[in-house]
């Protein structure tokens, strides 16, 4: 393997980690008010990072056009978010500290993300919850009015701050109520149901994007001084996942194939705690929140194929293998280390209820102890609107009968490679959030997404944005400059291509397909010879989607099948490079679990020796990709085996 790539450059400050962030705050060139209105930035994506990101570069005098598909930014998928978001406050007096949530943060990405990110991500966590305070967002209180606080997997302390089931709903409608504000002044211009299709790089720089109306079907272009893409994951590779319909990977891998380099493809995160599928034709999977670990036990029956219901399962004759296994931490391991323990003993025929794609079926999550100890209203008070989703979708009442969970794909580790000052490959493109390949490493903390969210778009952004904008004046971008043209002409001939195949088969279908070959290939577990066996198989799907591909033309301008195509079309891409990645990678470090590199015991087996970097790839027309990677180095935390027993 190569050494470190010249084209990789972090921009990571010198000195101590602790201070790097206001360091390089502190170095940042400055644009004064009276000239920024002259500037305007792009942003695609109305989550938490969008959102956040959009409202805060308004508010400092920005001129800002903010791109999303939806048909108001209050829909984007951070709404979905159920359990929480980290911060070091200490409010629970339980020995938490900054220091404490960035070590716990290095070490729950098993050593493979950068020590300066992890601790600044740590520090701004308190300002996040007093801004969020401040936009009125209703966190959950203590009898005398301080701020509520459970704890997430990978952790022994109580930091999590929580509106009950629905805190990812409460943090998008506050930042969404910062950008409305901005948008009711004038200085956001909010363009919903519109789809980035391409990024418009003009000289080496991004400078737009192209979008199709979902309304009119015309292609529309948008330009800027600067292009932020914060548009979310890509867990939608595996078909059915937590993510929403919607959620699709098309802004990251188009802007990949316009020279952004794509980070760690492979680190996709399988949560432990969602309602299993009910049959192979379900189009997603519902999050039941991790939150639920705290009070439910998790277990299975002892004995192999034991399908009695529940309660009549006596004490002995249940095995709450978590506990057993991890004493320490119990049923709070992180997240990767409980959705394998539980494939693992599914597999060994153990599992409960039908069985699962991924060939499982299920464990149960217990209320039964926590009831008994604190009462059903304690109960019913903290997780109230997560039992009851429980109960419409299963028809069980998780307050008599134990949930049965199974994990499922929920959030990817991975995407495009960003500095310090999250801008990628493509200067003037930056990337926010669950967009970008993140502080988490190879897995994230459970109620780290909205964290990151935040502190990209509220803090992080709205610093190192003007900083390129002052150090990089630009002209304008007129709509008909022949970057735009060029732009247009290509997503043009893509959609004609697609509506040439004239095959039988729908985008669904092959995106199921695709699904399938991924979850059992590149899923909780991966091994070397099904990864090469699953490129030749996605070969073939491939080449029966331009073959045999489906897409009416209706003659209508609303047209939800061209939308999938286009969106599946991306994902193939996406999934040979997420195989490729996984293959290079000879190692098993968190969520990345390949079944040669394990322990006695099971447990990951790291090669820091090789593989303590990240891989970025670059994309090169009609040739295989190049795989590039930056060293990481370890200065305040030492890397160690993750141990949680």
């Amino acid at each position: 393997m190569s050494g470190a790539s010249p084209r990789l450059d972090p921009q990571l400050p010198g000195g101590p980690v602790a201070t790097a962030w206001q360091r390089c705050r502190d170095g940042l060139p400055l644009v004064a008010p009276g000239n920024r209105r002259r500037f305007t930035i792009l942003v695609v994506g109305s989550g938490l990072a969008g959102a956040s990101a959009a409202a805060t570069l308004a508010e400092q005098g920005y001129r800002v056009r903010l791109v999303t598909y939806h048909d108001s930014p209050r829909r984007a998928h951070s709404v979905a978010a159920q359990g929480g978001i980290n911060a070091a406050r200490n409010d629970a007096n339980d020995g938490d500290s900054i220091e404490r949530l960035f070590r716990d943060t290095v070490k729950g990405g098993d050593f493979r993300a950068r020590e300066a990110g992890c601790h600044r991500l740590a520090e701004l966590s308190l300002a996040i919850i007093d801004h969020c305070v401040a936009q009125g967002v209703p966190f959950a209180r203590e009898y005398g009015g301080t701020l509520a606080n459970r704890s997430f997997g990978g952790t022994q302390v109580s930091r999590t701050f929580y509106a009950r089931g629905q805190t990812g709903q409460q943090l998008l409608y506050g930042a969404t109520g910062a950008l409305l504000r901005q948008v009711e002044a004038g200085r956001v211009e909010l363009l919903t149901r519109r789809d980035m299709l391409e990024l418009i790089v003009v000289d080496g720089v991004a400078r737009g994007v192209v979008v199709r109306d979902q309304r009119t079907g015309a292609l529309e272009t948008y330009t800027a001084h600067a292009v932020l893409l914060a548009s979310g994951g890509y867990s939608n590779v595996y078909h059915l996942s937590t993510n929403a319909l919607k959620s699709n990977a098309t802004a990251i891998w188009r802007s990949h194939l316009q020279g952004a380099l794509f980070a760690n493809p492979c680190f996709t995160q399988i949560h432990p705690t969602c309602i299993p599928p009910g049959d192979a034709f379900q189009s997603k999977l519902t999050l039941m929140s991790e939150s639920l670990r705290n009070d439910g036990r998790v277990w299975l029956p002892a004995r192999v194929g034991d399908d009695r219901p529940p309660e009549r399962i006596p004490e002995h004759e249940r095995d709450y293998f978590l506990e057993r296994q991890y004493p320490s931490f119990g049923n709070m391991v992180p997240r990767d280390v409980a959705s394998r323990r539980a494939r693992e003993l599914c597999l060994e025929g153990r599992g409960v209820g039908p069985r699962g794609r991924s060939g499982g079926q299920g464990v149960y999550l217990d209320l039964a102890d926590a009831i008994a100890r604190e009462g059903r209203d304690a109960i019913v008070a903290r997780y109230g609107n997560l039992l009851e989703m429980y109960e419409r979708i299963t028809g069980d009442d998780p307050l008599t009968t134990p949930l049965r969970i199974y994990p499922a794909p929920h959030y990817t580790m991975g995407g495009l490679w960003v500095d310090y000052r999250l801008m990628s490959t493509i200067p003037g493109l930056f990337v926010l959030g669950e967009a970008n390949f993140s502080e988490h490493g190879a897995n994230r903390l459970g109620a780290s997404a909205l964290m990151q969210g935040l502190a990209d778009g509220t803090f992080i952004a709205p610093a190192t944005v003007p900083a390129w904008l002052a150090s990089h004046p630009l002209p304008p971008v007129a709509d008909d400059h022949p970057a735009c043209r060029a732009a247009v002409a290509a997503v043009d001939r893509r959609i004609s291509a697609l509506r040439a195949v004239g095959g039988l088969r729908p985008a669904d279908d092959f995106h199921r397909a695709l699904g399938q070959l991924m979850i059992n290939a590149c899923g909780i577990s991966r091994s070397g010879p099904r990864l090469r066996q699953a490129l030749g198989e996605l070969a073939e799907l491939r080449a029966s989607f331009s073959e045999d591909l489906s897409l009416p033309d209706h003659g209508t301008a609303i047209d939800p099948e061209l939308e999938k195509a286009l969106r599946v079309d991306d994902l193939f891409g996406l999934a040979e490079l997420m195989l490729r990645d996984a293959l290079a990678r000879e190692e098993s470090c968190g969520a990345h679990f390949r079944q040669e590199h394990r322990t006695e015991d099971g447990e990951a087996l790291r090669d820091d020796e090789r593989f303590c970097h990240i891989a970025a790839w670059e994309h090169r027309q009609g040739a295989e990709p190049v795989r590039h990677q930056e060293p990481l180095v370890f200065t305040s935390v030492k890397p160690a085996r993750r141990d949680y027993r």
